[in-house]
């Protein structure tokens, strides 16, 4: 059963990230604001309303990146400290002061961008030509020429970034702080509750009574706080609507594309095919768990359950480092070096305590090694989530290295492949370790029931409801609760059918994303995923060429758009081939668990 969580200083150390790879003391970090206070005045008195040459443009740049390089790496600093305790009023005191110094930083800096955009075409060229460094952020500034605005707005909304961003301040407030989900009581005994312990633990519970009335008090809270986090979310997307009405596109979802480098039609094809293509074999998918767990009915309180969950073997910590060593090798000499370092330097949050960020993600910023939360629960399934999480890790890694500050992060539509990459890994690894028909369903489930799942139905089905609602935001309307559970309800009806019930607090899931204040990036997981499968593919077919393919993509960093990023992967993404096979693939591994399940069991 899981157990009540500890208070962040009650966890083990050895379980959590070491931040002193950034800043050893709190001197070296406030000292590191005042060099970013610092390199600011010096730019604006070096180059303010002297842009008008390409070397003064190239040299403006050059300390752009510095200030840039400090700047990112002390806001990951207190960011960081922040995601893993919410209640730790000093380190929420810490990063508030440096939102508020960056934003006026921003402000300060906001020229740099006016100037060029103000600039004769010719001498931004010739800046271009003279600088390899800085001529991939020149052209993208050229791109953004036709959206920007008046050098004094554009001073204003970066003097106001960090008010910008309060919607997901508050959401991850009301979320991680101010929700107390207590306990719940399924046939007459009382077990504890958190968020965490939902998602983590209670979510894939195989007593059904107790599954279903987690589900239902963890619901029952989230609709107690539902008008506010309505609110915020109303604030977010009428905000990026009034930037794409200022900026002159015609609707949010062309602004935040933009931003992407990738066109409508990428976009949409992405959640349409999804919905009509892959509906029926995840429907065909549930109804063997329904058959397995024989359930009367398949609720979606029901949908996390495993097709044999008496046989996830559990892991360690240490354990991990045997699979994640050997099955991320393949990528090189270097990439296994890097994972080796995350265990032993201590890159890795594993530990579960309250107040710490729901989820997992890799954060990395110019200058520092990256760092991985995640809340570790001991089962295998976790081997996935922290090879997710190293993808993130080793792609940074190696763009870092092989490109400045402005060139080293791709577009957002590319951003998990390389994290979905490793979870492919993963399982054509442990493919190859053990013959056993049980453990392999066990793989192939967990491919489904996580990997897929995870990507191509969970956030794909949150990318088709952000859609409805930036639909109904360019159209002029605007958002409520009830509207958006509404939509949600709506969104998962249409996908499962009769299959599963929707049952009451279905519609609240909406709720318990952080990525709907990121832009468009729900629908990009399954884009990720599409391209890692694909190349996964030829890794298994031609071996060494594709992986070294792979390497040059992730080396490559943002300095090609995500079509000519996958097409040095070997993958067309102008079509929708590789997305077809892409789901061909999911349905014959839930055809090859449905075959391996009747002759295990006789199911």
């Amino acid at each position: 059963m899981p157990k009540t969580l500890k208070e962040r200083k009650d966890v083990d150390q050895l379980l959590t990230w070491d931040l002193s790879a950034i800043y050893n003391t709190e001197e070296e970090y406030n000292s590191a604001v005042s060099r970013v206070q610092e390199l600011t005045s010096q730019i604006e008195s070096c180059y303010k309303e002297k842009l008008n040459s390409s070397d003064a443009i190239n040299e403006c740049l050059d300390k752009i990146r510095e200030v840039s390089q400090v700047k990112y790496l002390t806001a990951n600093y207190a960011q960081l400290a922040v995601s893993v305790d919410q209640n730790n009023v000093e380190n929420q005191t810490r990063y508030m002061k440096l939102m508020n110094i960056l934003s006026d930083v921003e402000s300060r800096l906001s020229f740099v961008r006016s100037e060029i955009i103000e600039a004769d075409e010719k001498i931004i060229n010739q800046a271009a030509e003279a600088s390899k460094g800085n001529s991939n952020y020149l052209k993208e500034i050229m791109r953004f020429k036709p959206h920007a605005l008046h050098p004094e707005v554009e001073k204003t909304l970066a003097a106001l970034s960090e008010t910008l961003e309060s919607p997901e301040n508050i959401y991850n407030r009301a979320k991680l702080s101010d929700m107390d989900f207590k306990t719940f009581t399924a046939e007459g005994k009382e077990y504890p509750l958190s968020f965490v312990l939902f998602e983590n633990e209670w979510e894939y519970e195989t007593d059904t009574k107790i599954r279903r009335a987690a589900f239902d008090a963890f619901s029952n809270k989230l609709g107690e706080y539902q008008n506010t986090v309505a609110a915020a979310y109303q604030t977010q997307v009428q905000k990026e609507k009034t930037l794409a009405n200022l900026r002159g596109f015609d609707s949010v979802i062309d602004s935040l594309l933009f931003e992407q480098e990738v066109d409508r039609g990428l976009y949409n094809r992405q959640i349409d095919v999804i919905t009509e293509k892959l509906a029926p074999h995840m429907r065909k998918y549930v109804k063997l768990l329904q058959k397995v767990h024989k359930l009367e009915e398949m609720t979606f309180a029901d949908l996390k359950l495993v097709v044999d969950p008496g046989y996830e073997p559990s892991i360690t910590v240490e354990e991990s480092k045997k699979y994640t060593f050997a099955a991320l090798s393949v990528l090189g000499e270097d990439y296994k070096e890097m994972v080796q370092r995350a265990y032993a330097e201590r890159w890795i949050d594993f530990a579960q305590n309250k107040g710490k960020s729901t989820g997992a993600f890799c954060s990395s910023h110019y200058g520092s090694h990256p760092y991985i939360l995640i809340s570790w629960t001991e089962r295998m399934r976790e081997v996935f989530v922290l090879s997710h999480e190293l993808g993130h890790a080793g792609h940074f890694q190696l763009a870092q290295e092989n490109q400045n500050i402005f060139n080293a992060i791709p577009s957002l539509y590319f951003i998990e492949s390389p994290s979905t990459m490793n979870e492919m890994l993963m399982a054509n690894y442990l493919m190859k370790t053990n013959d056993d028909p049980r453990f392999k369903r066990w793989v192939l489930s967990s491919m489904i029931s996580r990997t897929y799942y995870h990507n191509f139905v969970t956030h794909l089905l949150e990318a088709a409801y952000q859609r409805e609602v930036y639909k109904i935001i360019d159209n002029g309307g605007s958002v409520q609760a009830p509207m958006l559970n509404q939509i949600k309800r709506g969104v998962l009806e249409k996908f499962w059918g009769d299959t599963v019930k929707i049952n009451p607090g279905a519609e609240l899931t909406w709720m318990r994303q952080p990525h709907y204040y990121m832009g468009l990036y729900p629908y990009t997981y399954s884009a990720g995923l599409t391209i890692a499968t694909e190349v996964s593919n030829r890794i298994l077919k031609e071996g060494q060429p594709a992986v070294e393919d792979w390497r040059a993509v992730l080396k490559a960093g943002g300095t090609k758009t995500p079509v000519e990023l996958a097409k040095m992967a070997g993958v067309d993404i102008t079509t929708e081939k590789p997305l077809l096979n892409t789901i061909e693939h999911i349905g014959n591994i839930i055809d090859e668990i449905i075959k391996l399940t009747e002759e295990i069991e006789g199911v």
